[in-house]
């Protein structure tokens, strides 16, 4: 999926556990298939799981999420991982890795949500209760800043998916999305990628949140992306009365879920089938609403 994204095996992962955590070197190493695109993940037995990253990139935000994880998932009702080991460069591998505790469940898919009102009420109570996590030492989010920041990079994902998608009805959107006012109060936590993939459910309740290496305090307005990537326009309100979103953080909220979709568009659509789809389905939710 990405032009430096080094080749991870699970032979190399059978190396590393060996080398670096002995005790369990008679596990079995599995490739977990995901459409993930920042880690390669490897069940580790039957309870655990190897997170590596797959490009440099990504090196950032295992290490932070190997950093907060501990300190956040406490706070959280939602289950989260929970970091097992610390993995250090080593049998070529150039970079920091992580062990996890392995999390039951299944992603739920857009379109078809089986519980769309009490996912909506789950997903808005993880919402309200990571804000409420004090922010003062949190490192800065990696999407918690204004949306003006992605002007350059979206405009420039419209104009390569000429063609594909109506490039003037999607550039009204996102001039829309600019003029929101921008967050004027205290920076708070975001998980930052609230997206299907990060998400476990079961029997149409949510049962984990995945992948905390975006989270960090901001505007936390980019969790309201969730609104448009995965709940039907069916539970849309519902969930923002219980975030208690106004106005202007709602439009900021469909601002991300917009930019984020048309930037993974054109980038994903030929290497990752998953996300480019979920692209698409947000791309035609945000314009359903404006139709």
């Amino acid at each position: 999926m990405h032009a430096d994204e080094v080749d991870i095996q699970a032979s190399l992962v059978r190396r590393l556990i060996a080398e670096q955590f002995p005790e369990w070197s008679a596990l079995s190493v599995r490739r977990v298939e995901s459409a993930g695109t920042e880690n390669a993940m490897f069940r580790l037995g039957d309870d655990m799981v190897v997170r590596l990253p797959r490009h440099p990139r990504a090196v950032a935000a295992i290490e932070d999420e190997l950093r907060w994880l501990p300190e956040l998932g406490p706070r959280l009702t939602a289950t989260v991982p929970q970091p097992l080991g610390r993995g250090v460069p080593g049998e070529g591998f150039p970079w920091p890795w992580g062990v996890y505790g392995w999390l039951a469940g299944r992603n739920p898919v857009a379109g078809a949500v089986d519980e769309p009102a009490r996912l909506a009420a789950d997903l808005a109570e993880f919402v309200h209760e990571v804000r409420l996590i004090d922010a003062l030492d949190g490192p800065p989010g990696f999407r918690g800043v204004p949306l003006a920041r992605r002007d350059e990079p979206t405009r420039s994902a419209i104009a390569q998916l000429a063609g594909t998608v109506d490039t003037d009805a999607m550039t009204a959107l996102w001039e829309e999305a600019l003029r929101a006012p921008v967050h004027t109060g205290p920076p708070v936590w975001a998980h930052g990628d609230l997206s299907p993939g990060n998400v476990l459910v079961d029997q149409g309740r949510l049962s984990a949140v995945l992948d905390f290496g975006g989270a960090g305090v901001g505007d936390p307005a980019v969790d309201l992306m969730v609104a448009w990537n995965l709940l039907p326009a069916t539970a849309r309100d519902a969930f923002r009365t219980a975030v208690g979103a106004d106005d202007a953080e709602w439009a900021r909220g469909r601002g991300w879920a917009l930019s984020v979709s048309l930037i993974q568009l054109p980038y994903y659509r030929d290497t990752n089938p998953v996300l480019a789809e979920n692209s698409r389905h947000v791309l035609a939710e945000v314009l359903a609403e404006v139709v």
